[in-house]
């Protein structure tokens, strides 16, 4: 049975999956959210920013901080793109 995360959270099952498979607490709940709302389609290819192989390192990196991965530091570029994507 799919445990209820609270009202922060707005489908627990897609939710529980993303933390099983290893992702954050903050994207899972991004995804698991975005997932929910009939206004948002998170499988769509959305805003207008460039792949990120044409950002800059020090871009991928303060990315990845927003959203909290772990390893960051130590990572190539292509390693955060990869967690980027992840």
């Amino acid at each position: 049975m799919t445990k209820d995360h609270g009202p922060s959270i707005k489908d627990d099952e897609t939710y529980e999956s993303l933390r099983e498979n290893g992702m954050s607490k903050q994207k899972a709940a991004a995804i698991a959210n975005a997932q929910a709302n009939d206004n948002m389609e998170p499988s769509k290819k959305g805003g207008k920013q460039p792949p990120y192989e044409e950002w800059s390192k020090d871009a991928l990196y303060d990315r990845a901080q927003e959203l909290d991965i772990d390893g960051r530091s130590d990572m190539t570029k292509d390693e955060l793109i990869e967690a980027l994507r992840g």
